[in-house]
């Protein structure tokens, strides 16, 4: 080498060393990937660039040359993520969940125009929100983004139950028909429960409102028929990324079940969103890994997602039981694959993160319902498709809880953490 990268690679090292050996990640955001998976980044492909669509025998649809190969791999990985959708429509090019969402807002939205999406204290992520793409979107001079203001954007938020985890449907209902918004938007990044797209879905159809359905952490748990099935229900559009629950690479997927009319309507929109709208080149070098997953997840898709959801109720009835506050206890604490758990008692969320990390237990602190700084919450979001990929089961989650309640008890148990992942160290599903 004509430059020194000895320190690169060792930090690299550590790294890989460190999360894949010593700790037990939580993040419910995040997954391993398989080896192939691994193996499939390293290409030419990280070279390259192949704007538009693939090329098809008579047509030139690519504003390069030089993507024969490329383009095999996307017509095969759009084609075998519709076989395991089950769906008319899918674009493989999106580069991220935020990004295809992105696309969506993009192609759809205009300045003025409103949207129900969840509220962030309820688990809506951030970019559904005023200060996300959703809420820039539709701001047009003169208004703020700032909730509570009167010149406000049109941004509207679902109504809850009383335990403020569920969508309340009937005054749902009631919001749509008096608002009558341009998109209306479910999904999380603290999801614990399925949104009612098969309640409202109907109503939205009546009035011309597109549903999308943002399946950002849940699309492996969809993908593996354990969750809900969302297009199924009647949303518009899916979309997801493609390294949460389902376990490839970083990137994302739009997806749609659209027939006639509808997909001209809703689904070219979509496209031009995507190109030339939020990417140009999308990153070939993890098109084939996304496949490789892809195929993981046709095979071991069901098993995997069930595995997940039965870890996360066991270690949130677990965690319960060892004197930690789960959230959404009366409904069996989650149907997904994460957790909420209420730490205020113990300095709150912000603490209790840093505190489990230092015993190699890796989670994020999380605003919980009613909590107004997302710097320091009250809450942890804890998620299992990364363990449960490492082989651990129910009977595993509450010999986990005990060293996850006294490390936020301040107890120092890094050295019983380390030796508990010592024992779950190699990938399975794949």
């Amino acid at each position: 080498m004509t430059v020194n990268t000895n320190d690169i690679f060792e930090i690299i090292e550590k790294q890989d060393t460190w999360r894949n050996d010593k700790c037990i990640n939580l993040i419910a955001s995040e997954n391993a990937q398989s080896p192939a998976c691994r193996k499939a980044h390293l290409s030419d492909f990280m070279a390259r660039y192949a704007e538009g669509h693939p090329n098809e025998e008579g047509a030139v649809n690519r504003y390069y040359q030089g993507t024969e190969f490329i383009d095999k791999i996307e017509v095969m990985a759009r084609k075998e993520a519709l076989e395991l959708f089950k769906c008319a429509q899918a674009d493989v090019r999106p580069y991220s969940g935020n990004n295809a969402n992105s696309a969506i807002a993009l192609a759809y939205l205009r300045g003025g125009d409103s949207v129900i999406v969840n509220s962030t204290d309820s688990g809506g992520h951030i970019s559904h929100n005023s200060y996300g793409v959703f809420g820039r979107r539709i701001q047009q001079r003169g208004q703020t983004l700032i909730p509570g203001s009167e010149k406000f954007v049109s941004l509207f938020n679902w109504p809850l139950t009383e335990d403020r985890y569920h969508v309340d449907v009937k005054k749902s209902i009631e919001l749509v028909e008096k608002i009558k918004p341009n998109i209306a938007i479910f999904g999380k990044s603290l999801y614990l429960f399925p949104d009612p797209v098969k309640e409202l879905a109907p109503l939205c159809k009546e009035l011309k409102i597109p549903v999308l359905y943002d399946g950002a952490h849940v699309l492996g748990l969809i993908a593996g028929g354990q969750f809900q099935d969302p297009l199924a229900e009647g949303a518009t559009w899916l979309t997801g990324s493609t390294h949460k629950t389902f376990p490839g690479p970083q990137r994302g997927l739009i997806l749609a079940d659209l027939k006639g009319a509808d997909e001209k309507e809703y689904w070219t929109p979509a496209d031009r969103g995507v190109f030339p709208g939020t990417s140009s080149n999308h990153h070939l070098y993890s098109l084939p890994p996304l496949l490789v997953a892809i195929r993981e997840m046709k095979q071991h898709g069901a098993d995997y997602a069930k595995q997940i959801i039965k870890n996360a109720q066991a270690l949130g009835k677990a965690l319960d039981e060892n004197g930690i506050n789960v959230e959404a206890k009366d409904f069996g604490y989650t149907a997904s694959h994460q957790i909420a758990v209420n730490v205020s008692d113990f300095a709150g969320g912000l603490k209790a993160s840093i505190d489990l990390e230092k015993n190699d237990i890796i989670v994020n602190y999380n605003m919980l319902p009613g909590d107004t700084d997302p710097r320091n919450p009250s809450g942890l979001r804890i998620g299992t498709p990364e363990m449960t990929r490492f082989g651990m089961k129910e009977g595993d989650m509450g010999e986990l809880a005990v060293l996850i309640a006294e490390a936020i008890k301040g107890k120092n148990v890094k050295e019983k953490v380390n030796q508990l992942r010592a024992r779950f160290t190699e990938l399975k599903y794949c």
